[in-house]
């Protein structure tokens, strides 16, 4: 983990910026007191930087309380490379984020600031209080220590941006700076107030968990600056089926097996674990996961249930035909059970569309197949995601392309910096959302706080 240049703060007097060592300190507003802007605020004020965070909710880190059900999942402990195969989309983008400030760096500033880690199974990293509240209050208390400014129940409604040829000569003076001329001076908020900065750091979040304040105003703000936002969708969300049977079991889980979802004859997504069903379909930790890799709506799409991932086929078709001669008076819904749990094996035979009065004696060999070969892949049509007040992020937001990988600066706007889930980068359950808000948002954070160029 990289650390800032120091500690002391800086203010404008007078209409004038104070220096320290020489250098032009500049003063950053950061929108959004989520995880990103919270770490973003931790790394802007080390340098001595002025840092105001500006938050549209009554208290900071609203979204945080709710990760882990309550116990919040703040990181998962693994390598890099381990952790950008989590990331579905734009993974390399986050590689010098990640290198920045890693999860184990994440690790260490919490348990440095009293509040203890523990890993458990996945790597997955809680406070060892298992209460998220722990979490926030750390890194508040961290901002305030270094003297953040939090402004709440402030909501911003735009950014003030400048264009000209001093804008123009200011950003060629930089390697990787935006290629226009236009730099963000400030936010104008909904109050009717103009809040004026040096930087503008947007780390609002995407539209997951709207009732924490994700409203998708950071993602509109972009939008009209000049950026690109790619298609916004739930993503670590529950799926709705098709089929009206799916229903009938809700509440029954399935533990170790095997999901596959396929569109057409790609497969997108395959994986061993543990669903849910619902009463719309299909939840639980595969499902959420599958759901980062489901195509782009009004594409059909299906998922298909091993539920015996640990048997062949043949191993499969020889289990039941014993069950079949073991129950050979039996009818067929009475020796199911011995294969699936009870309420899945009721409605089996009708999947299969034989009675379930049928005698064991009376299967044909080609009724044997079908069993067999539903009992290792179980067909059911998707019929869409869940919506957004369902799901725990947003897939898409501000493309990559038109962000500094290294620095979280815009290409298009001098002095605006992204961060979390404003930016098109999502990933798989465990941990690596939050890692990707707290590691983007450190960079962005630290990479705003650099002295104006004319002073360096």
């Amino acid at each position: 983990m990289r650390e800032g240049p120091g500690k002391t703060r800086t203010r404008r007097t007078g209409g004038q910026k104070e220096k320290r060592n020489g250098k032009n300190m500049p003063e950053i507003l950061i929108i959004g007191a989520g995880a990103a802007g919270l770490m973003a605020a931790v790394f802007a004020s080390r340098s001595g930087a002025s840092v105001t965070v500006a938050e549209h909710n009554e208290k900071p880190g609203k979204k945080i309380y709710l990760t882990g059900k309550g116990r919040c999942n703040v990181t998962n402990d693994c390598g890099l490379e381990d952790f950008l195969r989590e990331v579905p989309r734009n993974p390399r983008f986050l590689y010098s984020a990640l290198s920045f400030f890693s999860p184990q760096d994440m690790i260490a500033l919490l348990e440095e600031n009293g509040c203890p880690v523990e890993i458990q199974r996945g790597r997955r990293a809680y406070p060892r209080s298992m209460k998220a509240s722990d979490v926030t209050k750390t890194l508040t208390e961290i901002c305030r220590r270094q003297g953040v400014r939090f402004l709440m129940n402030r909501e911003a409604a735009a950014l003030r941006l400048e264009s000209g040829q001093e804008s123009a000569e200011c950003a060629a003076e930089q390697d990787g700076a935006p290629a226009s001329g236009r730099r963000v001076t400030g936010v104008e908020m909904r109050d009717g107030s103009f809040l004026p900065a040096d930087r503008v750091i947007l780390a609002t979040g995407g539209l997951s968990y709207p009732s924490t304040g994700s409203t998708g105003d950071g993602l509109r703000m972009a939008r009209e600056a000049g950026h690109t936002v790619t298609p916004l969708l739930p993503s670590l969300v529950g799926l709705e089926a098709a089929e009206a049977w799916p229903a009938e079991l809700q509440g029954l889980s399935l533990k170790n097996v095997r999901i596959t979802l396929r569109s057409g004859k790609k497969t997108l997504y395959t994986e061993l674990g543990e669903m849910l069903f619902t009463h719309f379909g299909f939840s639980g930790p595969l499902i959420l996961e599958a759901s980062c890799h489901l195509p782009e709506e009004g594409k059909p799409c299906r998922l298909e249930l091993d539920l015996k991932p640990g048997l062949t086929p043949e191993m499969t078709e020889a289990r039941l035909l014993r069950e079949l001669e073991a129950g050979a008076k039996k009818q067929l819904k009475n020796i199911l059970p011995s294969l699936l749990p009870g309420r899945l094996a009721e409605v089996f035979p009708r999947l299969c569309g034989l009675p379930e009065t049928l005698a064991c004696n009376q299967i044909s060999a080609a009724q044997r197949r079908s069993l067999a070969e539903r009992l290792k892949c179980l067909p059911l049509e998707i019929r869409g995601r869940r919506p957004f007040s369902e799901a725990v992020v947003t897939r898409g937001g501000v493309s990559v392309r038109e962000v500094q990988p290294g620095t979280m600066e815009s290409k298009i706007a001098k002095g605006l910096y992204f961060a979390g889930e404003m930016l098109d980068v999502d990933a798989h359950t465990g941990g690596y959302n939050l890692q990707i808000a707290f590691s983007t948002g450190a960079l962005a954070g630290y990479s705003s706080a650099r002295p104006s160029p004319e002073t360096r």
